[in-house]
């Protein structure tokens, strides 16, 4: 192979390699789409990951009704304890879904319910405690048949 077409092969080469690590950076460098609800829900407190349990099926046939199961470590006492538990959705038309206010007489720090979809999505998962912190948890679902196309 002569010298000018081993450059144009390794300029080539280099060009897909460039390439494919665009599409990477780039969804790196998308901000996050919960930031501002968090930021409101917090009032600017530190957001920890950790202590929440999101569990979702990795896929769900039907956007309408998707079960979520929510809990949280905590003893539940009086001294330690779920105050509340917010679930946003990244995609829906109305990210905030649900907030739950609870207390130390709820026993478990769990909330199991059904959820509509718009599409394929991030759930997340913020639990304020009574000591003041903010701690989180995520799953990713895969939808086939999105709801809230009108908007609900």
């Amino acid at each position: 192979m002569e010298t000018s077409a081993r450059r144009r092969f390794i300029s080539a080469l280099a060009g897909l390699a460039a390439g494919a690590l665009l599409p990477a950076r780039a969804a790196r460098a998308q901000p996050d789409p919960f930031a501002p609800l968090v930021r409101k829900i917090t009032d600017g407190a530190p957001l920890r990951a950790g202590r929440v349990t999101v569990d979702t099926p990795l896929l769900a046939d039907n956007g309408h009704s998707v079960p979520l199961k929510v809990s949280v470590a905590s003893p539940m006492t009086e001294a330690d304890h779920v105050r509340s538990l917010t679930l946003l959705s990244e995609k829906n038309p109305r990210p905030v879904m649900a907030t739950f206010h609870l207390g130390p007489k709820a026993g478990r720090a769990e909330v199991v319910t059904r959820v509509r979809l718009n599409g394929s999505q991030r759930l997340l998962a913020v639990a304020q405690l009574s000591d003041g912190s903010f701690w989180s948890g995520s799953a990713e679902v895969v939808v086939t048949e999105a709801a809230c196309l009108d908007g609900s």
